[in-house]
């Protein structure tokens, strides 16, 4: 019986041919004789579809995957995203070849979780413009950069899936009340992790920190626009961790330029890498990541784990968990 094989987008390698992610371990891969693996290249950030031909399975993680990647051999039974987004990958034209599509959401709950804390923490202290005050040589500036406490303020979540839920109980301690806003989550799931649900509008109208934790698609893109940064208060910050789309980046320039909301921490942009003449990169009140601050070992350990799973149990003949639906 010929093995089962496996390709990885190729950006899982550095372009001396070193791992990317040291902890990213195929020893499941190395010690299985029954399964080969190899790099597929992606052309202008898209896989080819003749590049996956005679493959089973693909790892894949920033490229796109549409119906044009979609080999001619119809071998090709599982795309396993390596992470939780799928908005990269077309699930309705897989769906309609046969092929499953999965990702790995519970091994970033945590760490984005974190990660929105972590950019929260830096806006309220006022984080980068101390570090350049020293690096400068303007200490004695520092009394020009208050920072805001958190106990008084309410910190707004738009999305409570399995991110949102993994922060409410993180934040709790240092917030007054925690409001989300998500159409698809009941009050009671809410409200049993200690936030309380409310209507978009209200959440817009009463977050200190805003938070975008929430999926990318139709319903989302630009749901940050011109018309939800004028709802904000003047002194509210806005952190997206979710996808750059869910803001609409030229209404974001403009409401941190006309002081319409006080600042903004993005890991993720509208367009990544984010345009080198972007205004954002200018700005003084941006904290700009490069969709990787949760990137921690023990989260790639929790990632590699879950796709490599997935790929294992297609190679037994076993349903795959984590299924995203089309």
């Amino acid at each position: 019986m010929s093995p089962f094989r496996v390709a990885l987008s190729s950006d899982f390698r550095k372009s001396d041919g070193s791992p990317a992610f040291p902890t990213f371990d195929l020893t499941p891969f190395d010690g299985n004789p029954e399964i080969e693996y190899s790099y597929v290249t992606a052309i202008d950030g898209r896989i080819p579809g003749p590049a996956l031909t005679g493959f089973d399975a693909l790892i894949l993680l920033a490229p796109r995957f549409d119906a044009g990647s979609i080999p001619a051999d119809n071998r090709l039974a599982l795309v396993a995203r390596f992470g939780v987004g799928y908005d990269s990958v077309d699930v309705a034209a897989c769906t309609a070849k046969g092929i499953t599509v999965t990702n790995t959401p519970l091994a970033i709950r945590r760490p984005v979780a974190v990660a929105a804390l972590t950019l929260i923490f830096a806006l309220s202290g006022r984080l980068m413009a101390k570090d350049r005050l020293v690096r400068t040589g303007r200490w004695n500036e520092r009394t020009d950069h208050m920072g805001a406490g958190l106990t008084g303020r309410v910190l707004g979540l738009i999305g409570a899936g399995g991110i949102g839920q993994e922060l409410i109980p993180l934040a709790r301690p240092f917030f007054r009340e925690i409001i989300v806003a998500d159409p698809h989550v009941e009050a009671s799931v809410i409200e049993g992790l200690g936030a309380r649900k409310l209507p978009f509008a209200e959440v817009l109208a009463q977050a200190d920190f805003l938070t975008a934790a929430c999926p990318l698609n139709d319903e989302t893109h630009h749901l940050m626009g011109a018309e939800a940064f004028a709802s904000m208060k003047p002194t509210a910050c806005f952190i997206n961790v979710s996808r750059g789309p869910v803001h609409d980046e030229a209404a974001l320039v403009a409401a941190l330029r006309t002081g319409q909301i006080a600042g903004a921490a993005l890991d993720v942009m509208e367009q990544e890498p984010i345009a080198a003449d972007s205004p954002l990169i200018g700005m003084a009140n941006t904290i700009l990541t490069p969709h990787a601050l949760c990137w921690t070992d023990e989260c790639f350990e929790d990632i590699a784990r879950a796709a490599l799973r997935s790929i294992v149990d297609v190679s037994l003949g076993l349903a795959p968990t984590h299924p995203v639906a089309g």
